[in-house]
Order: C-alpha cells, then sequence, then structure tokens
C-alpha cells in the first residue's frame, strides 16, 4: 500500500488572538512538510484546490512545482484537479511541466470539486456540473494520448490538429479519479479503468463498501484488468506519540474549519464528541498514535476489499509546525513499517 499525505493549504487563526499566520510563512512550512516527507519515505503528496479564503491552494501546480525542485523521490499530485472548472489542455501543460521539474514524479486526481465556488469564479454554470466534468476529463484523457489533437465538445472550444506542449517526461501522466459519494462517479471511474481515489472524511469506512464494488464490477465489465482497477482513500488524520496527543494537535483545526463551512450549509456547531466518535475505533478518522493509526488502516483496507493507496489529510493541524512535523516523520519511520511488513490485500 501507497502511504501519503494530502493538504489544503489551511490557513488558520491562532485561537488565542484570531491572527492569522503570515500566507509566506504557512507556504514556506508547507513545502517543508512535503520535504521531510519525501526525507522519511512516504510515497506521494498530494495538494487540494480551493478558491476560498481559509485555503492557499487555488493553483496546486505552481506549489507542487516549489516542492518539485526541493524533492528527489516523492510523486506530487493534485488532491483533487477541479477538472469541471479548468481549461483541460491547460492543467495538461501544468502538469506535463511539473512532470519535467520532478523527473517523473507527477500525478493528478481529478474530479467535480466538492466546493462550487471555483465554477462562478471562472463563468461555469453549476447547473452543467455532471456535463461539464465528463466532457473536459474526456478531453484530457485524449490530450495523454495524442500532441496534436482534433476535438470538439460542448463547453470548450474546438481543437482542429493544434499540438499541445510540452509532453511529460512519462510516456503518460497517471490519472485517478476523486470522487465523494455519488454512485455515477464510482461506475464512471470503473467504466474508464481509472483508479479510484474515494474521499471519505467522516462517518464509517463501511459505508463505501457498496460503492467500491460498483466500481470494481463496472469496470471487470467493461472489460479492465481487475489489477488495474485500484482503489485509494482520502481520510482525516493525525499521527502523535499518543492517541491524546494525536488528538489534541489536530481537533482545534479541524473543530474551526468544520464549524465554518458547516454554518455555511445549515450544520451545527461541531463537538469535540463528534470528533472523538469519528476518531474511535468504529469511525473514519486515521487519528492516533502510530499503531492506532496502522491498526485502523488495515481495518480500512480490509472492509473496502483491498486499498493500493491511503492520503491523510492532515492540514487542520498546521497551527501546531513542529507536531505536524513530527507526524510525518511518525507517519513515515513508524506507521509505514507496520503497514510494509503485512501487506493488505
Amino acid at each position: 500500500m501507497e502511504i501519503g499525505i494530502d493538504s489544503f493549504a489551511a490557513i488558520l487563526p491562532d485561537p488565542a488572538t484570531g491572527n492569522l499566520p503570515l500566507p509566506t510563512d504557512r507556504m514556506a512550512e508547507l513545502i517543508e512538510e512535503v520535504v521531510v516527507a519525501d526525507r522519511v519515505g512516504l510515497d506521494v503528496f498530494g495538494i487540494g484546490e480551493h478558491h476560498r479564503s481559509e485555503f492557499l491552494d487555488s493553483a496546486p501546480a505552481v506549489i507542487l512545482a516549489a516542492a518539485a525542485a526541493r524533492t528527489s523521490r516523492i510523486r506530487l499530485t493534485s488532491a483533487v484537479t477541479v477538472l469541471s472548472a479548468a481549461d483541460p489542455v491547460r492543467v495538461f501543460q501544468e502538469f506535463a511541466t511539473l512532470d519535467l521539474i520532478s523527473k517523473g514524479r507527477a500525478e493528478l486526481v481529478v474530479g467535480r470539486g466538492s466546493f462550487i465556488e471555483a465554477y462562478p469564479l471562472f463563468g461555469l454554470d453549476t447547473r452543467h456540473y455532471d456535463e461539464l466534468f465528463a466532457e473536459k476529463l474526456d478531453l484530457f484523457l485524449k490530450l495523454g494520448e495524442v500532441t496534436d489533437i482534433t476535438w470538439e465538445g460542448r463547453f470548450r472550444p474546438a481543437l482542429k490538429g493544434q499540438g499541445v506542449f510540452p509532453r511529460p517526461h512519462q510516456s503518460q501522466l497517471p490519472v485517478w479519479i476523486g470522487v465523494g459519494g455519488s454512485p455515477e462517479s464510482f461506475a464512471r471511474a470503473g467504466a474508464l479503468g481509472l483508479p479510484l481515489m474515494v474521499a471519505i472524511i467522516g462517518g464509517r469506512f463501511e459505508r463505501f463498501r457498496p460503492l467500491v464494488d460498483l466500481y470494481r464490477e463496472t469496470g471487470q465489465r467493461a472489460g479492465h484488468d481487475p489489477e488495474k482497477l485500484k482503489v485509494g482513500v482520502h481520510a482525516m488524520g493525525f499521527v502523535g506519540e499518543t492517541d491524546l496527543a494525536a488528538k489534541d494537535a489536530f481537533f482545534p483545526g479541524w473543530a474551526h474549519l468544520t464549524t465554518k463551512i458547516g454554518s455555511e450549509r445549515g450544520w451545527s456547531p461541531t463537538k469535540r464528541q463528534q470528533f472523538e466518535m469519528m476518531a474511535g475505533p468504529d469511525g473514519a478518522f486515521l487519528v492516533g498514535d502510530p499503531k492506532t493509526v496502522a491498526a485502523k488502516m488495515q481495518q480500512a483496507s480490509e472492509t473496502l476489499g483491498g486499498l493500493r493507496r491511503i492520503t491523510f489529510q492532515m492540514s487542520t493541524a498546521s497551527l501546531d509546525t513542529e507536531a505536524m512535523k513530527r507526524s510525518i516523520e511518525l507517519l513515515g519511520t513508524e506507521v509505514a513499517p507496520i503497514i510494509r511488513a503485512a501487506p493488505l490485500g
């Protein structure tokens, strides 16, 4: 199983003063997190894409390119690229360039986005939420196959044999489909035979088993090799010296963001009791000491029929930079060896 980290470059206020850190400082800390992840042998680091004041990740390819110049081994991916609201040609060029800078370490997770700010920002209508993604994904995948492309669609001007440059260092950029809870999204990924990255940010892992089964069944019916129907999970997670230390480091930032975003969606304020349930044995949060986290990762893989990748969303703990770096170190030096010594199904 591959193990990695996803960050949304969250910029959080100090609970005591309410003051925000300088964006330049937060960005420098984020790049340092990627450097630490590379040093301790983690497999992948992802940067999300949001267009909100709480996050600094509106241009993930730029952040990943900065990280590429300071790392040597770790794979660098978006998590996720909101392809529906982007020009697939430009996205391809950005990640092909990242692939050249990183010497073949670039990947993408593409999706429709769980936040809709990108759509009005770039002049797109959310009534076409699904159609935009289907069409732009079709174009993006074709760009990986041919240099001089002829293509026509509904939401973007036609291409009539233009060359798209540069080409990536890899023969093809790896593309995962990022999904939430829509059965149609799971089935689409299976029909295309593309790897699946499931965002599980609450609840229980077993709730997603029927959807993962749908993905695998659809892929096999479409004639795809079962070995290529890879499943990954993006989960809330944090590693500390003890279970309590991990929860205390992660909870304040998670509660702040969840309460703020939840208030926009009509949710009740977040309480510690909810967090404790999700960080407990039956919940989907991978928060605790190394043994606790490794056991829950193994449980998640068994529950979902075998996982090929788990990425930890831990940026809500970014206020405590030393705890963040220590969490990354523990994930690479203590959790990963446990997982790799007992390969999951």
